[in-house]
Parts: C-alpha cells; structure tokens; sequence
C-alpha cells in the first residue's frame, strides 16, 4: 500500500515522500496518527497545495521540541517499586509509569513518547529514549528504587549489588563484634575465678603440710 508522508517518520522517509508500506500499519498506526495520507492523486495534490504550511508548523512544533528537550534531556526520575533481594521486581516499569515520572516533576510528556524496547523489571538505572517530535529525541533516566533512600545511594553510582554487599558485610561485622563482646566476658570470668582458685589450691597445699 502506497501513502503520503505528512512528517518524517522513523525508518521509513520524510515528510512529502510517497512510500510503500503494509496496509495494517497503514490502517493501524500512520492513517489514524496524522502521519500520512493514501496515495491517491486527489491526496497527492492537495498535499503539494498544503505542503508550506505543513512545513512551517513542523518548523514551529520541532522548535518547541527542541526547548522543552533541552531542559528534558539528562534529566533523572524516581520510581518506586518493590523487588526481592537480587533486584528483580514484583512486576514491572512501564511507559506508563516513565510518563507518569516526568510528569510529576513537571515536564508534560505522554507514555505514547516514551520508547521502552521491553519493561523494565530490575532495580537501577535505566536510561530511557523520549521522542518529542520526529525528528526530536531527548534521553532520560529512571532511578527504579525500593525506597528514597536507596534511590539517593543508586544516583551517587552504587549498584543494587554494592548495596547488598555492604549490608551483609555490615551484619557480618555486627555478628563478629557480638561474638568478640561475648567471648570478651567469658575471659573476665575466668579472669576473676582463677584467684580463688590459686587460694584454694595454696590452703589445702597448707593444711596438708601442717598434717
């Protein structure tokens, strides 16, 4: 099936080309979204009657695209999800929430913007691409954490296995001094019994030579 471009598409041409695709992509996607019209001669032509206007407001929609990427671009977003462990998450982030992060800290973006290949299903940080416009894309991070505080400690560039890490070397030394504070005190007792003891030993020593 042949159709118009009415902007550039990904992987497939830009705006004004006439290109063959498949109709359920057609029917389903370009048709329906804006992106393209079939290409009859009637469409052809009335796109070549539209077609500076068309370009002066892809011009303008690409400007503010490119504003709002400037400040979107690098930035990083908290999700909160529990997660064994390992790190493996009971569920899953989607575009949804990626949106729903954005958006919460004040930049408009829409889960139909955001390009996740597969969800994300792991603690950490995951870099996520936000298309804008055509021909306008900015990265942004998802800082998947179980708490705020582990959030924070995964931003500064620990991963969740460094964090698990230190917490069972911190409970192995906590476990170790329990065990040096006990062992501590069974020598204190010792060292108080052996006195008597020696005392004991030196009065029947005594008594037997009295004998």
């Amino acid at each position: 099936m042949q159709v118009i471009l009415l902007e550039r598409v990904a992987k497939l041409g830009q705006m004004g080309e006439v290109v063959d695709v498949k109709p359920g992509y057609a029917r389903n996607f370009l048709l329906p979204q804006g992106k393209a019209l079939t290409a009859s001669q009637a469409n052809i032509t009335q796109f070549e009657e539209q077609k500076a206007q068309l370009e002066a407001r892809n011009l303008e929609t690409k400007k503010e695209a490119e504003d709002m990427a400037a400040k979107l671009d690098g930035q990083q977003f908290i999700v909160i999800r529990s997660a064994s462990d390992s790190g493996s998450l009971y569920g899953s982030v989607t575009t949804r929430d990626a949106a729903d992060a954005a958006t919460a800290d004040g930049f408009s973006v829409d889960r139909k913007q955001v390009a996740l290949i597969e969800p994300i299903k792991e603690l950490g940080l995951h870099d996520v691409k936000v298309s804008l416009h055509p021909e306008v894309e900015a990265t942004i991070t998802l800082n998947v954490a179980r708490s705020q505080e582990e959030a924070e400690l995964q931003a500064s560039g620990k991963s969740i296995q460094e964090l698990a890490a230190e917490e069972e070397a911190a409970a192995e030394f906590e476990i170790s001094e329990l065990f040096d504070d006990i062992g501590g005190a069974a020598l204190d007792e010792l060292a108080e019994d052996a006195p008597a003891s020696v005392e004991a030993q030196d009065a029947e020593e005594t008594d037997e030579d009295d004998k």
